[in-house]
């Protein structure tokens, strides 16, 4: 899921193309994709972008008249730039803004169809797209503190939750504990004074340094790799590789459909958190140090 470093870039780049400009229309590729029905989508028609804008993980075009379009890419959800009028393709394509100088084109290449797209007309309604959570890079450390200590989960919880910290997903909350060299799974109500500090600073660190990145890739351009898994990223998608710290293996929890990355030797100080897909079948046997898991998987190769 697009977070807060990819979003930005996206916005950047539709500031550069669509602000100022008139949008001629939307058109939907799929039905579903629309999830309002007040204001109709031809109230849109022919009117000029006044902002873009972020909320949380939604991406906002607002348009004359305090009408504005959000736009939620969920998992598998891109934005493309085309030249005007272009086509929407068979079933990845959801939706296409249709601008005077070009084509903003919804695509979601997934069998489950999760992205979305709502109308809203006033500041009012485009409130309630607003999960309440807190905007770090602008927030102070105090504020930091306070949306912390509001609930007791774990850390790697709390980080992802749009109600408590805003635009923070599974990628990224896993570089920004990385370089906290904190547990993911460590209670918000354990933490001190200075974790919260470390944790703050951490995370305004990885997220700026992650969209200067991607500005610096991206440039004037549009930035098409779109992704969760890039190759600089110290953890995350790095299950059973070396981590560029310390040298030990990246490990994993995997809980339904999300995936948490960890480094042992950095974040908890050598000891494995119980995978919870393994350690229902292993049990006791579950090993709890790096030593132990090369151990087990030793022992379950074929002798050669």
């Amino acid at each position: 899921m697009p977070e807060i470093p990819d979003l930005t870039v996206y916005l950047d780049a539709l500031k550069a193309r669509v602000h100022g400009r008139l949008l001629e229309g939307v058109r939907l590729g799929s039905p579903f994709v629309l999830r309002s029905v007040e204001p109709p989508l031809n109230a849109f028609r022919n009117r000029r972008v006044e902002s873009l804008s972020r909320l949380g993980k939604r991406l906002v075009i607002g348009v004359e008249g305090d009408l504005f379009l959000v736009v939620h890419l969920m998992i598998a959800g891109r934005l493309q730039w085309k030249p005007k009028g272009q086509k929407l393709a068979g079933r990845v394509g959801l939706a296409a803004f249709d601008f005077e100088n070009g084509t903003l084109v919804l695509t979601e290449v997934s069998t489950k169809k999760r992205a979305s797209l709502h109308t809203a007309q006033g500041r009012a309604a485009l409130a309630a797209f607003d999960r309440g959570g807190l905007e770090v890079l602008t927030a102070s450390l105090d504020a930091f503190a306070n949306a912390l200590r509001r609930e007791n989960h774990t850390i790697k919880r709390t980080l992802t939750d749009p109600t408590i910290f805003a635009g923070i997903g599974n990628a990224y909350s896993d570089e920004i504990l990385h370089a906290a060299r904190m547990s993911p799974v460590k209670q918000t109500k354990t933490f001190t004074g200075e974790d919260i500090a470390t944790l703050f600073q951490a995370t305004r660190t990885t997220l700026t340094t992650w969209v200067d990145r991607l500005r610096a890739e991206t440039r004037d351009g549009w930035p098409e790799k779109v992704t969760a898994f890039r190759d600089e990223m110290a953890v995350h998608g790095k299950h059973g590789q070396a981590c560029p710290v310390c040298g030990a293996k990246v490990q994993r929890i995997v809980h339904a459909e999300n995936e948490t990355n960890y480094c042992p030797g950095c974040q908890t100080g050598g000891k494995l958190l119980a995978d919870r897909s393994l350690s229902r079948l292993l049990k006791d046997d579950w090993p709890t140090t790096l030593d132990a898991l090369e151990d087990y998987v030793a022992s379950r190769q074929p002798p050669r």
